[in-house]
């Protein structure tokens, strides 16, 4: 395998299945090189949704070229976490390339999202042909629906018959872990018609904020978005479910490779460098693969300083230990932040469509069997739907808040949970995913830095 080309030395790859097994090689290297090198500090960054390695490389190596500046004194080494994630290719991000097909218009399938979905998911390559021929034929029965919603079920291996196996939740009530997501189970036509809705609302938002009289975050409804710019186009909304069910999958997979594969490692560091401070860093899925990795740690261990999670895409009470909403629930990483010696620090953003907007409506369906009527509301602030990356950390005693820019002329806390309200710099990027992805600062390296304590 050819060196990866990150702009920064000492830089070690470390490649993740979807099962948390990691590459041997690369593990022995760096457990025998972080400590020949004298590296007192190590950055570990885990991905999100990414097409492929080279993707993953590519904002690997632009996060982390101002750390050698920001830190000249410290010792530092860099890690790039590679697991199986995905992102469909129309999403754009900011100051990346664009391909011609990733601007297309329409919920077909382009080349670089088809070729992602057979590599995270081998073996399936009839169900994403299947796919993309009705995504690109868009039938009008409503049959053709209900069999799009059958093949995505069959994708992700989610199994109407033996609920509760599939997808890992975020919440965990007394009585047991949430069952699978109902979008997928329950009437799939219907499903696709309320993404529909929420793309059309989401799109018409971001073209101008919407003309007076009739935008949807001023409470005009989805007649205003329909007599502005059209109805929503059902096979959208199907393109959207074939997308939350691959990042329900991503979510799942982010779990296991942090339980199982990272945090075991990060272990070993602690034996073989028992000096060496690592800070975890992770980006949408990758903030709770990162995460995960607190729960995998063996017991005792203290060598994580510090961790800071980018737009991450899971629930804002994830660490709860009590859910506001249900005395009976906390949430599923509840205490965990008590394993590291530092801060927890969670950066998010208003502008990040795809976890304001999206996630908070998917994360309702897949946990309410009610009508999905009232979810076409944007931006569902404050809610027992959202996500860190959207509004920070929730009902976890003591979180400090911060502005980004008083975080960084102060002292962060030197322990527990810190929210920073990053909107001044993740803002750019278009629907569907908003500002998301923007996470490429000079301003965000210095918070991992300051989380750190790295001088």
């Amino acid at each position: 395998m050819a060196e990866p080309e990150v702009g920064v030395t000492p830089y070690w790859e470390l490649t993740f299945d979807a099962d948390g097994d990691v590459n041997a090689g690369q593990r022995d290297r760096l457990l025998k090189e972080a400590p020949e090198r004298g590296v007192k500090d190590l950055i570990v960054f885990a991905h999100g949704w990414n097409s492929d390695r080279s993707g993953a490389t590519r904002l690997y190596s632009r996060f982390f070229e101002p750390f050698p500046g920001l830190a000249p004194n410290a010792r530092l080494g860099f890690v790039g976490v590679v697991w199986p994630s995905m992102r469909f290719s129309d999403e754009p991000i900011p100051d990346f390339e664009r391909t011609v097909t990733a601007a297309a218009v329409g919920p077909a399938l382009d080349n670089g999202t088809r070729t992602g979905l057979l590599e995270v998911f081998p073996g399936r390559a009839t169900l994403v042909d299947q796919m993309a021929r009705m995504l690109d034929q868009q039938p009008d029965e409503e049959a053709a629906l209900e069999e799009f919603g059958r093949l995505v079920r069959l994708l992700v291996e989610l199994h109407p018959e033996a609920p509760g196996t599939a997808f890992a939740a975020d919440t965990v009530a007394a009585a047991g872990p949430q069952c699978d997501p109902e979008m997928f189970l329950g009437d799939a036509a219907e499903m696709c018609r309320e993404f529909a809705r929420a793309l059309a609302e989401e799109r018409a938002g971001a073209d101008g904020e919407l003309a007076v009289g009739v935008g949807t975050r001023a409470g005009a409804g989805a007649e205003g978005v329909q007599a502005s710019f059209g109805l929503p186009r059902v096979w959208d909304g199907a393109h959207e479910l074939l997308r939350q069910a691959t990042y329900f999958a991503m979510k799942r997979r982010a779990g296991a490779v942090g339980e199982r594969g990272l945090g075991p490692l990060v272990g070993r560091l602690s034996q073989v460098a028992p000096g060496l401070r690592v800070h975890l860093v992770g980006h949408s899925f990758g903030g709770r693969l990162v995460s995960f990795a607190l729960r995998g740690l063996p017991k005792g261990v203290r060598n994580v300083k510090s961790v800071t999670l980018l737009q991450a895409a899971f629930s804002h009470y994830a660490f709860a230990a009590r859910l506001p909403h249900d005395a009976r629930g906390r949430g599923v990483l509840h205490g965990q932040q008590d394993r590291v010696d530092g801060p927890l620090v969670c950066c998010f953003s208003r502008f990040d469509s795809a976890l304001g907007t999206i996630y908070a409506m998917a994360s309702r369906m897949a946990g309410d069997s009610s009508s999905a009527a009232d979810l076409r509301l944007p931006r569902l602030l404050g809610s027992k739907w959202g996500a860190l990356g959207f509004d920070g950390v929730q009902a976890v005693a003591g979180t400090k808040g911060f502005e980004l820019a008083d975080a960084l002329r102060a002292k962060l806390p030197v322990s527990g949970c810190v929210n920073i309200d990053a909107s001044a710099v993740v803002k750019h990027g278009g629907a569907p995913s908003g500002a998301h992805s923007d996470i490429c600062h000079r301003e965000l390296a210095q918070v991992v830095l300051a989380a750190g304590r790295v001088q």
